[in-house]
């Protein structure tokens, strides 16, 4: 039958799983970091799903698909056992992460590392005079709070952008593709969650480094979430 049915554009998806939070049908998943239309017939039309897109990758169309069914619906809640959003978050899931205690001795503090204010991309001046020169971090929130050593391996020397996809209804890659074009940014190093919604501020980086017409050195650092650096 033609229906009215959503539409998906995986180039937008930034895969935060939002869509996949709002849809009470079930019919979307997050799969490989991009958000799918799973089940046709469990897709009503109503789009519960499109506000909740942050970056508008969400559309209807009318074309050929199986009908709304309800019954297998609600057949399929019956049967479903509780669980996180669909990108499995850090900062969505109940885990508990026990650690070993240490009774060490802290001879001294720690100093920050932090060399500018703000530090949240929807937030800071795209002409920073601290930006001259600068070697950029742009890192997910959760990152600094997983990995201990946050400051002194990646914060350390560098000017810090901080963001995160699931929280921001912003498009970072033009904010960071303005950064880019506008100063005289030396290397762009992005760390993220190992998650797959932390692939949209991966995917927003290493777009505005190729939107800005310059040749960059770039890499990725990706943390677990026991707070392990990953190959």
């Amino acid at each position: 039958m033609i229906r009215k049915i959503i539409r998906i554009d995986e180039e937008k998806c930034n895969g935060c799983g939002a869509c996949a939070a709002a849809c009470h049908e079930g019919a979307i998943e997050i799969i490989e970091g991009k958000a799918k239309l799973v089940r046709e017939d469990y897709c009503d039309g109503l789009g519960d799903c499109l506000p909740a897109c942050p970056v508008d990758a969400i559309t209807f169309e009318e074309r050929e698909a199986p009908a709304y069914d309800e019954a297998a619906v609600l057949k399929a809640k019956e049967n479903k056992s509780p669980v996180t959003l669909p990108c499995s978050c850090p900062g969505t899931m109940s885990k508990a992460i026990k650690r070993e205690s240490h009774n060490q001795v802290v001879s001294a503090p720690v100093e920050s590392q932090l060399s500018q204010w703000p530090v949240q991309i929807k937030l800071v001046p795209v002409n920073a005079p601290y930006f001259k020169g600068a070697k950029l971090l742009v890192a997910a929130d959760c990152t600094a709070y997983a990995y201990a050593n946050f400051h002194k391996e990646f914060i350390r020397g560098k000017v810090t952008l901080i963001g995160c996809p699931k929280l921001d209804a912003v498009n970072y890659s033009e904010k960071l593709t303005e950064i880019l074009q506008n100063n005289d940014i030396q290397s762009v190093t992005i760390v993220r969650m190992e998650v797959p919604c932390c692939g949209g501020l991966e995917m927003a980086a290493k777009k505005a480094i190729q939107d800005s017409g310059k040749f960059l050195p770039w890499q990725v650092v990706t943390i677990s979430i026991d707070g392990e650096i990953l190959e």
